[in-house]
């Protein structure tokens, strides 16, 4: 049987296009996606490059002022230089002459603290015995005056100047332990430290612990260390000298008897312990005083707060550079991504054009965008 070619079984035309419009569609949809796409890589990319700069600019600002307070700090530091060289030659003695002093008491607490100090410094801080130890009563303080100096480390006496000082009681009693029946265990603690160095600990020793101390005013003293907010001279200092009173001289001191609580000295060598106990004699001198103050003892008022803001300042750059970093890595992800984004575009591109040529008729529907027209405008 002939068939006539004009019946021959085909796809019907209208079919056909019909799939070409749908095909069409889906190259639009996926073409606009990608376009889409690249637009908000685009604008992340314009985003941490304007942060970028942001960032850059203050960091500039913060050096330009950093280097302004040191400028500052520096012109203070060539003005008080004669002031440090003076100082030298003066009778008031430095911190590693009170810590000398210290070591002089060899199987003392207190000079054994500092023999492992010494030694092993501020790794010394970080043993479980010595990590809540913040220092011996000597070192903590600072007087300006040298005889006042004199006068208090004599008030208080040399156990209490060689006293160790604690934060907490959890601190104390790691310094000395006891077997079952309440001896001391000289293989641990201060004990066993002082025998594995061949400087045995002998008699009783004082220890402060600060977290039983109240806080109170006391402006007697100037103080190197804070602790919890509070400065040593209002917990550990006020608890030594309470409510002590310095006087010109012995007879100023014996005119105010009747106001003096609890104890006072003067200038001249008096001193009562408290009220009714009078310290008569010649004075002996302790071999354990209180160190001057350091150099910033001597510098203007604002000294300290200008370093504040220098150390303030600092620490914002240090931020600055962090968030430099971050940002300038998370510029490099966004870049990366619109490069891996921009090649699958590119070769959608190259496909969908070679469907188009194929098919004629798609191009009525559909006309691939120019590769220049998308990323030239990507940003």
């Amino acid at each position: 049987m002939q068939v006539d070619q004009k019946e021959t079984s085909i796809i019907p035309r209208d079919d056909v296009q019909n799939g070409e419009f749908l095909q069409s569609q889906s190259i639009i949809y996926a073409s606009k996606k990608l376009q889409d796409d690249l637009h908000v890589l685009g604008l992340k990319i314009k985003q941490h490059e304007n942060n970028v700069k942001f960032l850059k600019n203050e960091k500039n600002k913060l050096e330009d002022s950093i280097l302004d307070l040191q400028v500052i700090l520096g012109k203070y530091h060539s003005a008080t230089q004669p002031n440090i060289e003076n100082d030298r030659r003066s009778s008031n003695q430095s911190e590693e002459e009170t810590t000398e002093q210290i070591l002089q008491h060899e199987k003392s607490a207190a000079g054994i603290l500092c023999q492992l100090r010494l030694h092993y410094g501020t790794c010394a801080s970080h043993l479980t015995l010595t990590k809540d130890v913040l220092g011996i009563v000597a070192t903590l303080g600072k007087v300006n005056d040298d005889n006042l100096s004199r006068l208090l480390s004599e008030y208080l006496g040399v156990e209490t100047m060689l006293a160790i000082v604690c934060k907490t009681y959890e601190g104390v009693t790691a310094l000395e332990t006891y077997d079952k029946e309440g001896h001391i265990n000289n293989d641990s603690g201060l004990h066993g430290l002082g025998a594995s160095i061949g400087r045995a600990l002998s008699g009783r020793f004082l220890v402060i612990c600060l977290e039983n101390l109240r806080h109170e005013s006391l402006n007697m003293s100037f103080c190197n260390l804070e602790f919890h907010g509070y400065g040593l001279r209002e917990t550990l200092f006020y608890n030594l000298f309470s409510r002590l009173q310095v006087y010109k001289s012995r007879e100023d001191m014996l005119l105010a008897l009747p106001c003096i609580t609890d104890g006072a000295i003067s200038l001249d060598g008096g001193m009562i312990k408290a009220t009714g106990l009078f310290s008569l004699g010649n004075r002996n001198d302790v071999d354990v005083r209180f160190p001057k103050p350091s150099l910033a003892a001597n510098l203007p008022d604002n000294y300290s707060e200008t370093e504040k803001q220098l150390s303030g300042m600092k620490w914002k750059k240090d931020k600055l550079m962090e968030d430099v970093k971050r940002e300038q890595s998370l510029l490099n992800a966004a870049k990366y991504s619109f490069e891996r984004k921009k090649e699958e575009f590119v070769k959608f591109l190259a496909e969908s054009s070679a469907y188009a040529t194929q098919c004629p008729e798609a191009q009525l529907v559909y006309r691939p965008p120019s590769v220049v027209d998308m990323l030239e405008g990507r940003l």
